[in-house]
């Protein structure tokens, strides 16, 4: 599927693609992987395009990529454009699905993201059936490999090299009330899930490495507990960018907090089938329409 660009020459969707993915996953080396294509074959990608549509699209800076004014408009018609080839697809591809998939989700991606991927997969598939069950990855993945479990959305802080497929990834940051100021000369009260998430492992080994003395205050496996913590002033929470509410402000190393790293969202199949893949595609889309441009806060 091809769209015409202002001289009449088309945009090539491989090109779209990998475009977009480059957005999406922050870097060349993470859009490689998603691809199964080279660095080099990203950077031609992503020449060819800018050759097309006669625009610069991408800024390199030594820490992150950022997109041009251009590339914020291509990045939106793209987005566009790929998801109305995958419905096409998906219309082809005939009856739609049914059955019963048991699925898993982290308690974060649970109240963010899924109910995107569910309203989609419902649309496309109207008879299937699922059957959910909200928890921290590590013990979801372990329920998965008892059998429990046909599919699991979860994160890591790491990229890993199991069978996860990487869906997207997001920064990190602290979180504390808007309206309450935090003395870093003191202890550090900290909102954090239970242990064996990746949230609570980011922030205690930041933590460690940067010397700042802290301590649990307030332990939920709700992100919503977690969140009402920090907004309250009660105590220091970690999110992703995209989770930060009204009543929240987010703090770094500007603010003398340490350097936490990115999120990584993956999804874990115990056996492949036609369901599972379905979810995936909806919520890769659904994480792809959360990221707005590769540029993040300071």
């Amino acid at each position: 599927m091809t769209t015409p660009s202002p001289d009449g020459s088309p945009l090539d969707t491989l090109l779209l693609r990998t475009f977009v993915a480059v957005v999406d996953h922050g870097s060349f080396a993470a859009a490689a992987d998603r691809l199964a294509l080279t660095p080099s074959a990203i950077s031609g990608h992503i020449r060819r395009l800018e050759h097309l549509t006669q625009a610069s699209l991408l800024l390199r800076t030594t820490r992150r990529l950022e997109l041009t004014q251009a590339g914020e408009t291509l990045y939106s018609y793209g987005r566009n454009i790929l998801e109305l080839e995958r419905e096409a697809r998906a219309r082809l591809r005939g009856t739609p699905l049914s059955g019963r998939l048991r699925l898993g989700a982290s308690e974060d991606f649970a109240s963010a993201w899924l109910p995107r991927v569910l309203q989609r997969f419902q649309r496309e598939h109207p008879a299937a059936t699922l059957e959910l069950k909200v928890g921290i990855t590590a013990e979801l993945l372990r329920q998965q490999e008892r059998g429990r479990l046909d599919l699991v959305f979860g994160k890591r802080c790491q990229r890993i090299e199991e069978d996860g497929e990487l869906l997207w990834e997001e920064p990190l940051a602290w979180a504390f009330a808007k309206d309450r100021s935090l003395s870093l000369k003191e202890t550090l009260p900290l909102a954090l899930f239970p242990e064996s998430c990746v949230y609570r492992e980011a922030a205690v080994e930041a933590l460690g490495r940067s010397g700042h003395s802290w301590r649990v205050v307030f332990e939920s496996s709700s992100l919503a507990g977690c969140l009402a913590a920090a907004r309250a002033g009660f105590a220091l929470t970690v999110i992703t960018y995209r989770q930060c509410e009204e009543g929240l402000r987010l703090l770094g190393q500007d603010e003398g907090l340490p350097e936490l790293p990115r999120a990584r969202f993956y999804a874990f199949v115990a056996k492949p089938n036609p369901a599972a893949a379905r979810l995936i595609e909806a919520a890769r889309h659904a994480g792809s329409l959360n990221a707005a441009a590769v540029a993040r806060p300071a």
